[in-house]
This record gives C-alpha cells, sequence and structure tokens, in this order.
C-alpha cells in the first residue's frame, strides 16, 4: 500500500517512475487506484492538433497504466 500512498502525493505532477523489470517511464500521474496508477505521456513527436487551431501543433498524449505492485521507485522531475 505504500506504492498507492506514493503515487497519491504526486499527483498531478511530472515523475520518473522505475518498475521492477528496469523500465523507466516518465509523465504526469493523472489517476491512481487500489491496484494502478495512471501516468499520462508524450508519445512521439509534434502532431497537427487542427486546421483551424491559431497554434496548429501540439503532443500526442497517451495514458498508460501501471500495477501499484510492480513500481520500484517514483522521483518528482
Amino acid at each position: 500500500m505504500d506504492a498507492y500512498y506514493n503515487c497519491l502525493q504526486c499527483m498531478n505532477r511530472k515523475v520518473r517512475i522505475l518498475t521492477t523489470d528496469g523500465k523507466v517511464h516518465v509523465g504526469k500521474i493523472v489517476k491512481v487506484d487500489r491496484e494502478r496508477v495512471y501516468l499520462e505521456t508524450e508519445q512521439g513527436g509534434p502532431v497537427r492538433t487542427s486546421a483551424f487551431s491559431p497554434y496548429g501543433w501540439g503532443y500526442r498524449r497517451a495514458i498508460i497504466p501501471l500495477s501499484l505492485f510492480t513500481l520500484l521507485a517514483i522521483a518528482l522531475i
């Protein structure tokens, strides 16, 4: 349960997460439940958001669920 409370404290903040299998994930924690943490990451490069947008470009975002049982470390960045 420690991972659950640690993730709750880091909600809506940019973090780096290390899992027990050695993978590193970087992104913002957008949701936490008793089994998973949901991390919003920037995937790929810039993409066209809308032809009518004044800015026109944005970043493709993906939300990945990570099991709380596989988390090894969480660091704020």
